[in-house]
C-alpha cells in the first residue's frame, strides 16, 4: 500500500491490525533492495506500507526520518515507534516484537 502526505494519517488510523510503515527513496539501494525483499518476509503484520520519503516531506518530517530506509510500527491506529534492526526476517520479527512492548502513542 503506497501512503502520502494526503492520504497517510487516515489510512494508519482506520487500518486494523499491524502496519509496518516503511519510508524509502528511488534513489536508495538499500531501499530497493527492502521494496523488494519485504515482501516476501514472513513478518507478524497485515500490510507493508511504503512511502516514497522524495515526494512526502511533511510525513519524512514529522516521523523524524534521518535515515532510509526507516520503518516503524503501527498497531490499530496506534503508534509503537521506530524499529532498529537489520532488514532479515529474524532481526524485524524481534524488533517489532519488541516496538510491540512499549506504550502505544499518537500518530506523529
Amino acid at each position: 500500500m503506497e501512503l502520502t502526505d494526503l492520504d497517510a494519517d487516515r489510512l494508519l488510523l482506520d487500518l486494523p491490525g499491524t502496519s509496518l510503515l516503511v519510508f524509502t527513496s528511488t534513489g536508495c539501494a538499500s531501499c530497493r533492495w527492502a521494496r523488494q525483499a519485504l515482501p516476501g518476509m514472513p513478518l507478524p503484520a497485515e500490510r507493508l506500507c511504503w512511502v516514497d520519503a522524495g515526494h512526502n516531506a511533511g510525513l519524512v518530517t514529522r516521523y523524524e526520518v534521518f535515515h532510509l530506509p526507516a520503518l516503524f510500527l503501527v498497531r490499530d491506529g496506534q503508534f509503537f515507534g521506530a524499529l532498529q534492526s537489520r532488514l532479515t526476517p529474524n532481526d524485524l520479527v524481534a524488533a517489532m516484537s519488541e516496538a510491540a512492548l512499549r506504550p502505544a502513542e499518537e500518530l506523529p
